[in-house]
């Protein structure tokens, strides 16, 4: 039976990496993104270029994962126009940079609720279907500041550390059903969230990072394809993935 995926975020760098990578190894994919329909196009026609086999499945969804009810009407259309899901990949978020004291409740929800929210929403709704089968992988893309924090990152570091939790606890809960959970903390990625850096302050923190380059999409995309294929002993865990920085 092919194998299928089920990514969140597809239309972010990270997100769209690594449907391209799934689809070079023949993945089936639901494609999940909210705002820019363009970029996910652009995603979707970059793996059908990819994709060796004429017969795999590739389609887009657009939606708003933050809202519940919607998050479980994406998740589910996703998953029954595939057939069934082998992996479920979780790209989706923002970030928001600034002081807490002037972090107004709407800015902290929005983070809250796209970041930790959704991941809790998609969750909920494709366990079932790996369960009916006794098998699947879920794979959450975190950050290092879900690890240890980040001054100016408050609401975004409380979400990662929450995709942390989730992960690890997730994984003990699923284990007897045979479906694996983990997670990649991400570093600096060089991608639309990190270019909000003027190129001196972008400079600065490549001097931080002893690997002295910020990292691809493309290298986040190759190690969850190989989280994707593990073995399924590897369950719960959080995989730092930063060039030695933290």
């Amino acid at each position: 039976m092919k194998k299928t995926a089920v990514i969140t975020g597809a239309s972010g760098g990270i997100g769209g990496a690594a449907a391209i990578q799934l689809a070079k190894e023949g993945y089936s994919l639901a494609l999940l993104g909210h705002r820019s329909k363009e970029k996910l196009q652009k995603v979707k026609q970059a793996c059908m270029n990819a994709q060796p086999n004429s017969d795999a499945v590739i389609f887009s969804l657009c939606g708003d994962l933050s809202n519940a009810k919607e998050a479980g009407q994406l998740i589910q259309k996703a998953v029954e126009s595939l057939g069934h899901v082998d992996l479920f990949l979780h790209c989706a978020g923002i970030s928001h940079i600034g002081l807490l004291t002037d972090m107004s409740d709407e800015e902290w929800m929005n983070v809250i609720n796209s970041d930790l929210s959704s991941a809790f929403y998609c969750c909920r709704k494709v366990v079932p279907y790996m369960i009916s089968k006794k098998k699947g992988r879920i794979l959450m893309i975190s950050s290092v500041w879900g690890n240890v924090g980040a001054s100016c990152e408050v609401a975004y570091s409380a979400c990662k550390g929450g995709i942390n939790s989730l992960t690890r606890a997730l994984g003990k809960e699923l284990a007897p059903s045979n479906i694996q959970v983990n997670a990649i903390a991400c570093g600096v990625i060089d991608t639309d969230m990190n270019r909000c850096f003027s190129e001196e302050e972008r400079s600065a923190l490549i001097e931080e990072i002893p690997a002295g380059r910020m990292g691809s999409p493309e290298e986040v995309a190759s190690l969850a394809y190989s989280l994707a294929t593990a073995s399924s002993y590897l369950n719960g865990q959080i995989l730092t993935l930063d060039g030695g920085w933290i």
